[in-house]
Parts: C-alpha cells; sequence; structure tokens
C-alpha cells in the first residue's frame, strides 16, 4: 500500500463509465415496467454508491476515502444501457477506483436482474473517463531561482554539519529550481537581515531560510525580517502550522514567517530536518505558481 501520509488534501474527483449491451426487448420491458425482478436503474444506483463507498474491501490497495458525493446516471437506448458515476473527495490520494468500481457494481446489478429475460445481456466495458486533483494536475514551473539560508550559531562556527540546508537544496533543485545563492550565517538579526536583503534586491524568485524560529534565546529569526515584508503571505504561514500540527504536535511551537519582498517570495523554515522535510511536502509544487503571479501572470 503505498505510503500517502505526506500529500496534501486536495479537492478529487473521477467520472468512469460501464456500458451494457441489452436486447431491444429487455429495454421494452424496463420501460413497460414488466421486468419480473424489478426496475433495475434504482437497484444499481444503490450498488453503484455502495461500491464506491467499499471499494478498499474489493480493491486491495486502495486507501479508505472519505468520499463526499457519489453520483450515479444513466442513459438508455434500444442497444443497451450506459452508466455514469461521479466521485468527489477531499482527500490525498484520489477517487478514480471508486468511480470505476460503483459503474462496474451498477452495470453487474442491472445485469443480475435482467438475465433472467436476457441471454445475450453483457457488461462490454467500463472505463475512466476523466479525474482531476492533486498534484499530477498542478504543473509546477521549472528554471525559478532561489536561495537557500541556514541561521545556526554551530552551523556557521563549524561545530555542527548542515543538514537542513543540503536537503532544502537537492528537494529545491527536484522541483525545477536553480539554487543561485547559499550561505549559513549565526543566529544575528543583523546577519540574517542583511543577507535577505541583499538576495531579495537580486529579484531571486525564492529565499528560503532555515533555522532560528522556534523560542530559543536565540531564536530570533522572524524578529530579523519584521518589516522587510512588502506583502505578508498568511495563507502561506497557515499551511506550514497545519501541516506541520498534523504530524508532530510540537510543531504549534513554531514561527514560520512569509511574505514578499520586491518580486520575491521570501519564507522562514524552522532548522530541523523533519521540519524542512514537511514543509517542502507543504509547498510544493503549488507555492511555484507565486512566481508566475509576481511575474505580471494570470491565475
Amino acid at each position: 500500500m503505498r505510503d500517502v501520509s505526506a500529500k496534501s488534501h486536495t479537492l478529487r474527483t473521477a467520472r468512469a463509465r460501464a456500458v451494457l449491451s441489452v436486447s431491444p426487448s429487455s429495454i421494452q420491458a424496463m420501460r413497460q415496467g414488466t421486468v419480473p425482478k424489478g426496475d433495475p436503474l434504482p437497484v444499481a444506483k444503490v450498488a453503484a454508491i455502495q461500491a464506491a463507498k467499499a471499494t478498499p474491501q474489493w480493491i486491495a490497495y486502495c486507501h479508505t476515502v472519505p468520499i463526499d458525493h457519489v453520483g450515479v446516471e444513466f442513459q438508455i437506448d434500444d442497444a443497451g444501457i450506459t452508466v455514469d458515476v461521479s466521485v468527489k473527495a477531499v482527500y490525498k490520494t484520489g477517487v478514480e477506483m471508486e468511480a470505476m468500481t460503483g459503474a462496474m457494481a451498477a452495470a453487474l446489478n442491472i445485469y443480475d436482474i435482467l438475465k433472467m429475460i436476457d441471454d445475450h445481456v453483457e457488461v462490454t466495458s467500463v472505463r475512466l473517463l476523466d479525474k482531476t486533483g492533486g498534484k499530477s494536475n498542478f504543473e509546477a514551473e521549472k528554471g525559478w531561482t532561489c536561495g537557500v539560508l541556514v541561521v545556526s550559531d554551530r552551523v556557521s562556527a563549524g561545530t555542527a554539519e548542515d543538514e537542513s540546508g543540503a536537503l532544502l537544496r537537492d528537494r529545491l533543485q527536484e522541483q525545477g529550481g536553480d539554487i543561485v545563492e547559499f550561505g549559513v550565517v549565526p543566529d544575528e538579526r543583523q546577519a540574517v537581515r542583511t543577507t535577505v536583503e541583499r538576495w531579495c534586491g537580486k529579484g531571486l524568485d525564492l529565499v528560503l531560510v532555515t533555522g532560528g524560529t522556534g523560542l530559543g534565546p536565540r531564536d530570533q529569526t522572524p524578529e530579523a525580517l519584521h518589516g522587510i515584508f512588502d506583502k505578508r503571505l498568511p495563507g502561506v504561514e497557515a499551511k506550514l502550522h497545519a501541516y506541520g500540527r498534523e504530524r508532530t504536535p510540537t510543531a504549534i511551537l513554531g514561527r514560520p514567517v512569509a511574505g514578499v519582498v520586491g518580486e520575491t517570495v521570501l519564507i522562514a523554515l524552522p532548522g530541523s530536518v523533519g521540519a524542512v522535510k514537511d514543509a517542502l511536502d507543504a509547498l510544493f509544487p503549488y507555492l511555484t505558481h507565486a512566481f508566475v503571479i509576481l511575474a505580471g501572470g494570470g491565475h
């Protein structure tokens, strides 16, 4: 079973279609209400809804998804019956299997009800029509520029190894970023502010600062950045908090800050490797849309 714990909740949708070949006489019996077992469509609709909700019981690797909506529609003509099933959920993983399972369940129930009067009824196809949601539907920008600043007394003094900065560089490059600047400074307000202002003045798309956002006596990165922002990004700050505290309760004590300086997105993250990893999982690839907007692009 795939680990989706690092993913963010997004609106997921999927539509699937099942097609049955049915004899014209059976279609006529349905329209006249003379099918011995009764009208198959209401039964098929309930079956589709129940099957979509029970998909993990049938499909071994599917996650249990909190489904918000299942829609079932039928199209009937003299050649057969088409069943369209749509599913919606706000979750970490997609719902295409739920839609397909629902469509198949509806088709099988129609088959079961008609088989006693139709020797030629057949489920001819079940297929996914479309799906939306998650990172696969978000086209991340490539080739943007960024700087990474590590704020740490120990790293700057050479008594500790830089892990968070190294992780940031690797992951940002994976996301399509070009690391233009990298530096290490001690937990001193002026050193942090001077470096950040210089990098933002170069017009980098993104500057990430890691370290100094906690409650320790030397943690003063948010204070160093006070007053530097042209615009704050409260949504980014809220996302970092929410994502972090869902995984680590002590994340409520963190003080990440985010905003825009000129045309540069500036974000201060905690200094631990785990917190940096969580922050990157929470922000990318969605954050890259900010670079388009700041360059004058549209939503």
